[in-house]
């Protein structure tokens, strides 16, 4: 893949946007494969069309929605194996459901697979947005256009401006719902962290936001490069388990000088809050649109703050490495893999 450096980070060398392949298989498990996938398509065309085009119009519960959503990801083999939260020991999670996104709060999640938003949605409802790097304000989306939004080609602005709204709107008009961005703005491979879209920024400061990383395993059902549908639902549906491995981060605000949990841990046990503040947000700047070059209206030093923390935490939860490659990096590679494919 020498020929696609110019898309590797050159600090890094991670190359977030090339496809992973799949893990060699001997010929002689090629039957059950293609048994898999028969047995698993009527199965998941039947429940895509329930969901989508009868259940999402009907006034039923979450709990209902939850469950179809939740059959929809264990016929292709999708197993949660692991679930880790910031500050919450193995077994005590039920005592700790102030570290898990609920309603009137953000999750800002990784996005690598159209099961990002199929999980998201299956555990928390959320309400879904689409981000952009050249706007503060994001578009609300179905889960349907979430998860087409995974093999889509990246955009760099909305094609209709007046439909966005800033987080704050959003949140005003749905304050019992959570509300899930996709800071990234486009889907990767998932071994690196793209910069964070400044679309955060226009979050109420007293809201908390919450880091969530997916992973999978093996990772060559995650989508990279747009299209090429048919070849995802093969790897999807013609394997007989994948794993889920999801973080979620401890809480965090879209203002450096709230009180985070970390500085309400510090504060009881007598540390002082300036040197927790330096732990927490002196954190690198971003490559690639540190001081608002390619952003909408730029960022002032404390916006840049938040966006940096949620990258680190994001980073730090799937142990990727940051990236300075961006969307715009992204259109250009989608049209050089797509010229030399042809």
């Amino acid at each position: 893949m020498e020929k696609y450096s110019q898309f590797r980070d050159k600090g890094t060398a991670i190359a977030p946007f090339l496809p992973i392949p799949t893990p060699p298989t001997s010929a002689i498990w090629t039957p059950v494969h293609v048994l898999l996938l028969l047995v698993r398509v009527p199965a998941v065309l039947f429940l895509s069309v329930f969901y989508f085009l009868i259940l999402e119009w009907l006034p039923v519960g979450e709990v209902v929605r939850k469950c179809v959503l939740w059959v929809l990801l264990v016929v292709p083999g999708v197993w949660w194996v692991d679930l880790q939260v910031d500050g919450v020991k193995r077994g005590k999670l039920a005592e700790a459901q102030d570290h898990l996104p609920h309603p009137g709060t953000i999750i800002a999640s990784s996005f690598i697979s159209p099961l990002d938003p199929l999980y998201l949605a299956g555990i928390f409802c959320p309400i879904f947005t689409r981000s952009y790097p050249s706007t503060r304000k994001v578009e609300r989306i179905s889960l349907f256009r979430a998860i087409l939004l995974a093999f889509s080609h990246p955009r760099l602005a909305p094609a209709n401006p007046e439909s966005l709204v800033t987080l704050k709107e959003l949140q005003d008009k749905n304050p019992r719902s959570i509300i899930c961005v996709f800071p990234e703005c486009t889907t990767t491979n998932g071994r690196g962290i793209l910069p964070i879209s400044p679309s955060l920024l226009t979050a109420d400061p007293r809201t908390r936001i919450y880091p969530v990383n997916l992973r999978y395993t093996p990772g060559d059902i995650t989508t990279p490069v747009p299209g090429n549908v048919l070849g995802w639902f093969w790897r999807l549906l013609s394997k007989p388990t994948h794993c889920m491995r999801v973080r979620i981060a401890r809480s965090m605000y879209n203002n450096p000088g709230l009180d985070s949990p970390r500085k309400e841990k510090a504060e009881v046990s007598g540390a002082s809050l300036e040197s927790d503040e330096d732990d927490i947000f002196n954190e690198p700047q971003l490559r690639n649109g540190g001081k608002g070059e390619g952003w909408a209206g730029g960022v002032t030093e404390q916006e840049q703050k938040v966006l940096d923390r949620v990258g680190e935490d994001l980073a730090r939860l799937g142990r990727v490495k940051r990236v300075g490659l961006g969307v715009l990096e992204k259109v250009e590679f989608v049209r050089v893999w797509t010229k030399r494919r042809r």
